[in-house]
C-alpha cells in the first residue's frame, strides 16, 4: 500500500480510539492525552502477562474480546503469540483492525477479525484459547455472568480484564445506562452493570479462575485519573498458570491517598 493510500485511508475514519503508526503516520486518536493511558496500561497489565510466560506468548492463543482497532491484538503479536482473534461489534473497528495489521504486514494465517455480538460468536466453534484479553469490555456487558461462562468455556487458561469497578464494599454490581450511540459504549443494552472488585473476584472464582488484582503503580497518571482514584482495576485470572510472581494490591494500597495527575504526591 502506497504511503498516500495509508494516509487517505487513515482519515477515512470518523474516529481512531488509539495512536498506531503506520508507515510513518501516526492516527489521529480521539484524545492526545490517552496516548500516556494506553502506555501505562500496557505496563500494567500487559507485561505482567508475558512476563508470566517467560517473556513471550510464543506457542499461544490468543481471544481480544472488544478488540477496537486491534491495539492489544498488535500487542500479543508483536509479543510472539502465534495467533490472534479479535472480535468487536462495530464493523468499523474491524476495519481499522484489518487495516493496520495490514499496514503492520502481519502474517495473515496468524489473525483473524470478526464482527458480531460476543454473545453469540462464543462458540466452541472458534476452537480454544490459552489467554483471553477482557480489556475495557466488562463494564458495558449487561450479562456479565452469562459472558464469563462463555469465556471460560473456550479459555483454557488465562484471563486478562480491565474493567472500571464499583467501589462499594462487598460484592456489589452497580446499574448504570449508556448511551448507545458512542462507539466506545455498549451496543445492545442500554443498561449495564458495573461489578465491585470483590464481585470480579467471585465472578471469576465461579468459573475456576485463581485471580490477582493487579497493584496500579503509574509513573504518570495523566489520562489515567480513573485507575488512580479507584474506579479501575486490572485483573489477571488463570486455571493452571501460577500467579505468585505479580505485584498483586492489598487492602491497604486500596485505603491509600491517591496521587494527583502526574505522579506527584
Amino acid at each position: 500500500m502506497s504511503k498516500a493510500k495509508i494516509l487517505d485511508k487513515i482519515n477515512s475514519f470518523d474516529q481512531w480510539h488509539y495512536q498506531f503508526d503506520l508507515d510513518g503516520y501516526l492516527t489521529p486518536i480521539f484524545k492526545t492525552i490517552n496516548i500516556n493511558r494506553h502506555q501505562q496500561r500496557k505496563n500494567y497489565f500487559f507485561q505482567p502477562l508475558i512476563n508470566l510466560f517467560g517473556g513471550s506468548l510464543a506457542g499461544k492463543r490468543v481471544l481480544d474480546l472488544g478488540c477496537n482497532a486491534g491495539f492489544w491484538s498488535l500487542c500479543a503479536i508483536e509479543s510472539g503469540c502465534d495467533y490472534v482473534l479479535g472480535i468487536d461489534a462495530r464493523q468499523m473497528h474491524i476495519d481499522q483492525a484489518e487495516f493496520v495489521f495490514d499496514v503492520k504486514k502481519v502474517d495473515r494465517t496468524r489473525y483473524n477479525f470478526y464482527c458480531g455480538n460476543i454473545f453469540n460468536l462464543l462458540t466452541n466453534d472458534l476452537g480454544s484459547f490459552d489467554i483471553v484479553l477482557f480489556l475495557g469490555l466488562m463494564y458495558h456487558i449487561n450479562k456479565p455472568i452469562t459472558l464469563l461462562e462463555k469465556i471460560s468455556a473456550i479459555n483454557t487458561d488465562v484471563l486478562v480484564i480491565d474493567t472500571v469497578i464499583s467501589k462499594q464494599r462487598g460484592s456489589i454490581i452497580e446499574l448504570r445506562h449508556e448511551n448507545l450511540t458512542d462507539p466506545r459504549n455498549a451496543i445492545d443494552y442500554e443498561l449495564v452493570m458495573i461489578p465491585s472488585r470483590t464481585a470480579v473476584l467471585d465472578m471469576t472464582h465461579q468459573f475456576g479462575y485463581q485471580s490477582s488484582v493487579l497493584k496500579v503503580n503509574f509513573s504518570n497518571y495523566e489520562g489515567a485519573q480513573d485507575y488512580n482514584n479507584g474506579r479501575r482495576r486490572a485483573f489477571i485470572c488463570a486455571k493452571n498458570t501460577q500467579l505468585v510472581s505479580l505485584e498483586a494490591e492489598s487492602i491497604d494500597d486500596l485505603n491509600a491517598t491517591p496521587l494527583k495527575p502526574g505522579g506527584a504526591e
